[in-house]
């Protein structure tokens, strides 16, 4: 096994406290040793991501093929960096959190996606890439509650497919390559791309979330716990978009799907009620301009898409951390029952803003340094109607994220709020928060921060040098933004929440669900009676007839036996009682007796 003496794998201390955490003691030092414990593997992570060597790492030879744990380079450094920062801010954010089980959930399913992202071959990314579905299936699980429970098991059906589409693809790819490597497949979408291309691409897809493969999020993350959604915003779909990233580039089938997720996600979210729900949705349209940067598979939107990524993480979860912590204090999350919070949790609606204000591309936040490089790229490449649909939803974005959800959580709604009863806010919560709020302002106002570690390099020979703070870019973004909450203003009666729960796609897998189950249960419905008239008129019968056989055979035969040996002792009792009468004269009588009918029988035998 070749591994360099500099290279740390970031998922292995994850996995170390996932197995320890559980048989700590749950009070005194244990209850703070548990504590400290979650920290570390964040710490370490981070620490390997800024100083793990470019290169192939951890490698071995396993049945002819060479399996890698570590890959690093430029497109799998930025990753396993925002990854580790987001860990360490959610693991902050729920040290509060007695149910250690959420807590190894969570290390399991970070491990996951970390491990995903350094993998070098196909094989060693599927084996990471279940890990992280069965800890992420395990976060709204552990939610408790028939619904989240329901919704768990549905979210581990969509990735078990996914997984399976992925599987076959790449059992189909050896037997064609006799290779597992995971490199960039050269094929472009065109007609006469192998069957194992597609099949790979669908699993993939189903993790980014990719309309119609997408009602799983909407599903399930508003289910979980508080802060296992938290986590679960972050590395599912940025782990597609990193695979896609790796073999799919400049396939323009995903730059269309990228802008139809875009518009899709900002359209739902805009109806929608419950405040986890919204921001579900938006995950959706988010990972689609990553989509659709990666392609479109310019310098530019490649940079783009992992730029918007990595924002994306920082300001998604805080938008979770912030929409959880309402949902911890006030104990729900759907806007028609909130309003008024602005005074009681000043700093959640603050914290809240500053996310709200990153993902709506608001000069000096993030969103802005990230979003409008995917957009520029798309025209510059002449793809005018994917920069148009991105537009629009960075429009529909502000609207319900930057306007619809803190006006009816914070500002407006029913009055009524203002005298509900709200549970105190961990001070962890808070400084989660503010560590992804300080990332997402000090991206914004030095984008250098970020542009560095992009996986192009930004230089006129690659056609992709992009300043934000360029007059017409802060100029159109404030136009954009200022136009949408011009209408949102003008339709604020209009997009009143309200209680109803829109299913969009889920309602066709539901109703296919019912199909196969009708399928499946008619037939056998229709054997079961069948079999129930012939066991009434035959396999009854039979029954009766055995039962009748055995009745006899246990009266007659072993009754009679039985009962019989039981009269013959108790008949010979009664005789041996009769003859003990305590005379002498009796006894010696019955013994002359006895002696006669020995000598008649021993005299005529």
């Amino acid at each position: 096994m070749g591994i360099s003496e500099m290279f740390i794998h970031p998922s292995l201390a994850f996995v170390i406290a996932a197995i320890i955490l559980p048989f700590l003691p749950r009070a005194g030092w244990g209850q703070s040793l548990a504590r400290a414990l979650l920290l570390i593997p964040p710490a370490i992570a981070i620490y390997a991501a800024f100083t793990n060597p470019l290169g192939h790492h951890a490698s071995f030879d396993w049945l002819g093929q060479t399996l890698t744990l570590g890959r690093v380079d430029e497109m799998s450094r930025i990753f396993v960096q925002v990854f580790a920062v987001m860990s360490l801010a959610g693991l902050v954010f729920s040290l509060h959190v007695e149910d250690r089980y959420q807590h190894v959930a969570a290390m399991f399913y970070v491990a996951g996606g970390l491990g995903c992202v350094l993998a070098g071959d196909f094989l060693t990314l599927f084996l990471f890439w279940e890990i992280m579905a069965i800890g992420s299936t395990f976060l709204v699980m552990l939610n408790r509650t028939r619904e989240s429970v329901l919704a768990g098991f549905r979210y581990f059906l969509y990735h078990v497919l996914g997984g399976l589409l992925l599987l076959a693809g790449l059992v189909m790819r050896y037997k064609a390559t006799g290779t597992l490597d995971f490199v960039w497949e050269d094929w472009l979408g065109r007609a006469g791309t192998p069957v194992y291309s597609w099949l790979i691409l669908a699993g993939f897809c189903v993790n980014a979330a990719v309309v119609p493969l997408h009602a799983w999020l909407p599903d399930a993350y508003p289910r979980g716990t508080v802060t296992g959604s938290v986590f679960m915003c972050a590395f599912t779909t940025k782990t597609a978009v990193y695979v896609l990233m790796r073999g799919f580039q400049n396939w323009e089938i995903l730059a269309v799907a990228g802008t139809v997720m875009a518009v899709y996600g900002v359209l739902y979210a805009s109806m929608e009620n419950n405040a986890r729900r919204i921001l579900s949705y938006h995950i959706v349209s988010q990972v689609g301009y990553m989509v659709a940067g990666i392609g479109l598979g310019t310098a530019m939107t490649v940079n783009g898409a992992a730029a918007h990524a990595y924002a994306h993480i920082l300001y998604k979860g805080l938008l979770f951390m912030s929409v959880g912590a309402v949902l911890y204090a006030a104990g729900t999350a759907k806007l028609d029952e909130l309003g008024g919070l602005a005074g009681r949790l000043p700093w959640v609606m603050v914290l809240y803003m500053v996310a709200a204000l990153s993902i709506s591309g608001l000069p000096v936040f993030n969103g802005f340094i990230s979003k409008t490089m995917t957009i520029a790229g798309a025209a510059e490449s002449h793809h005018y109607w994917i920069a148009l649909g991105l537009e629009v939803a960075a429009v529909g974005t502000f609207i319900s994220v930057g306007l619809k959800l803190p006006y009816f959580a914070f500002w407006g709604g029913r009055p009524l709020d203002l005298k509900r009863e709200l549970k105190p806010i961990p001070a962890n919560m808070y400084a989660g928060m503010a560590i992804l709020a300080a990332l997402c302002v000090a991206q914004g106002l030095y984008p250098e921060m970020l542009y560095k570690y992009l996986p192009v390099v930004m230089s006129e020979a690659n056609h992709n040098l992009y300043d934000p703070w360029a007059a017409w870019n802060v100029l159109q973004a404030c136009l954009l933004l200022g136009f949408a909450g011009l209408a949102f203003y003008v339709m604020r009666q209009v997009i009143t929440p309200h209680k109803a729960l829109n299913l969009d796609f889920d309602w066709f897998y539901r109703l296919l669900g019912r199909g196969v189950l009708a399928l499946i249960c008619r037939p056998i419905a229709w054997f079961d009676n069948i079999w129930t008239r012939v066991y009434q008129t035959i396999g009854l019968r039979f029954v009766n007839l055995f039962a009748r056989l055995t009745v006899f055979f246990d009266r007659r035969l072993i009754d009679g036996v039985v009962d019989g040996t039981a009269y013959s002792v108790r008949g010979a009792g009664r005789l041996g009682a009769l003859a003990q009468s305590g005379q002498l004269q009796q006894y010696l009588g019955l013994m002359v007796t006895l002696l006669v009918i020995i000598l008649a029988l021993v005299c005529y035998s």
